[in-house]
């Protein structure tokens, strides 16, 4: 299939970012929502962030002070026997995830071309309150009239929900708080009313039974949300068998929305296909990718802080063609730019799976 890669790709890297404090370290410049505003391409990159330890044998742990609205560092002995260190990403006890080694906050990045980008030396938006404690990640922007409207990840000792925020013009925001509670993520709103209604998709992830799996629900108002419906699920030995979830904002076409949304297979590698959805009820599928459009081939694909991933939470369409932006690796953006026609050729039809 020919997905064109820049030539300039990563289009933003590491150490192309400024920490938000001395004493930090950025891991990744990743996953970053895009909009179009005026004559710019703004990425909002999920930009995140471990502090240096200073002492050998030790792990610094960055949580937010909600007091203060700073961040502590909390130390941890990697002999303590208390706790599992196995993956970097995270402190484990008894199994369970108890911290985050890093902390994530978005940054916006500025280009005239959709290619060459400057990235802004501050935070855009920072962790605040107790329930982004550990963090904020994975924003989509969807433009509705004249504003900006921002979903993200919102981590912490409760869980991930889903925070929203709004901007016009990416220099001042305002937050919306939870839009929706724990378990949820991948979330991005579609960018038109149907039939006076808003709707997003969604990605609830049980617990009990069940799986990480693709649902819609509906709003009035951007904030009461309701009607909740299942969309579609993981298919077994499939790439998308492991896990799934939303990536960029949907499109609008003439054959319907156009969803671009990532799977991993159980080896966790994640891949990005598509699914077809009803113009007039986004809670029907029409048609969805049997295979990927893209795959993790690239070196910085397949390279990196999580190697094997291409994970898009952003694209625009620029005549017959999507341009999509995505983390790669989680650690650095990329972008390609992939004729529409061909994404349309994965598709097929199939039944929702209940």
């Amino acid at each position: 299939m020919p997905v064109l890669r820049s030539e300039h790709n990563p289009v933003v890297r590491t150490i192309d970012v400024m920490p938000s404090r001395p004493d930090f370290k950025v891991l990744g410049a990743f996953n970053a929502g895009v909009a179009a505003l005026g004559d710019e391409t703004i990425l909002l990159l999920r930009v995140a962030e471990a502090p240096v330890a200073d002492k050998e044998g030790e792990v610094l742990i960055p949580i937010l002070n909600v007091s203060t609205g700073e961040v502590d560092l909390t130390r941890l002995s990697l002999d303590d026997a208390r706790y599992s260190f196995a993956d970097s990403r995270f402190v484990a006890e008894n199994g369970r995830m108890i911290m985050l080694t890093s902390m994530s906050h978005f940054r916006v990045a500025r280009s005239k071309d959709g290619i060459r980008f400057t990235v802004e030396e501050r935070p855009a938006l920072f962790p605040e309150g107790p329930l982004e404690a550990w963090g904020i990640e994975d924003p989509r922007i969807t433009q509705l009239e004249d504003k900006y409207y921002i979903t993200y990840s919102a981590a912490s000792s409760r869980g991930v929900g889903v925070g929203l925020a709004e901007t016009k013009d990416f220099k001042t925001f305002k937050r919306h708080g939870l839009m929706l509670a724990p378990e949820n993520k991948d979330v991005m709103l579609f960018p038109d009313k149907i039939a006076g209604k808003y709707y997003t998709l969604t990605r609830p992830v049980p617990h009990s039974f069940g799986a990480p799996e693709m649902w819609v629900a509906e709003s009035p108002d951007l904030i009461h949300w309701g009607n909740h419906r299942f969309l579609m699920g993981l298919r077994p030995n499939s790439w998308d068998g492991g896990r799934m979830g939303g990536g960029a904002v949907p499109i609008r076409t003439d054959r319907g929305w156009l969803a671009l949304y990532h799977g991993a297979d159980t080896k966790h590698r994640y891949c990005m296909g598509a699914v077809l959805l009803d113009l007039n009820d986004p809670g029907r599928v029409i048609a969805r990718s049997t295979r990927p459009f893209m795959e993790p081939e690239a070196d910085y694909e397949v390279n990196g802080f999580f190697g094997g991933v291409v994970f898009s939470c952003g694209a625009l369409l620029i005549g017959d063609t999507v341009r999509m932006y995505y983390g790669a690796a989680d650690e650095v953006m990329a972008v390609a730019d992939i004729p529409l026609a061909d994404i349309f050729e994965t598709l097929s039809y199939e039944e929702p799976l209940i």
